[in-house]
């Protein structure tokens, strides 16, 4: 059996912020991490769309978004695929709805370099560990 081993810096991000400039900020921040942004969204909906298009290992969600919120995509996204990871990004303090969106996560804004790089790390070695245990069976 032929399997790719996954470095670190393999995570595959969508990222959903209607302000551009938070998206395009957050997408810089990701690459700084040497991770690879499959695309910026501006909505729920475009989120929707683009996870279903490129499936990536990760989606990096805005809480307030015009067209449909991040949880109700977040929720969206996970009926459709459960093993899917979605962390909410958000400036306001979390609710209860987005504590129970689905989201493995949330990070507050604005998002620290540092803590973003942690975050990245960890759902990679998370991805990682899944593979590993898949290969075993």
């Amino acid at each position: 059996m032929a399997w790719k081993l996954l470095r670190v810096e393999d995570v595959r991000v969508l990222i959903a912020d209607d302000q551009k400039s938070v998206g395009t900020v957050l997408a810089d921040l990701v690459t700084c991490c040497n991770h690879e942004v499959v695309e910026v969204v501006g909505s729920g909906l475009e989120a929707i769309q683009a996870y279903t298009r490129h499936r990536p290992d990760l989606v990096l969600m805005d809480y307030w978004m015009p067209k449909l919120n991040g949880v109700t995509a977040c929720r969206n996204i996970l009926s459709k695929n459960p093993g899917a990871r979605i962390i909410m990004v958000s400036g306001w303090s979390p609710s209860d709805e987005a504590c129970r969106s689905g989201a493995i996560g949330i990070l507050p804004k604005p998002v620290h370099l540092a803590r973003l790089e942690e975050t990245l790390n960890e759902v990679a070695r998370t991805i990682l560990i899944e593979e590993v245990q898949a290969a075993r069976f």
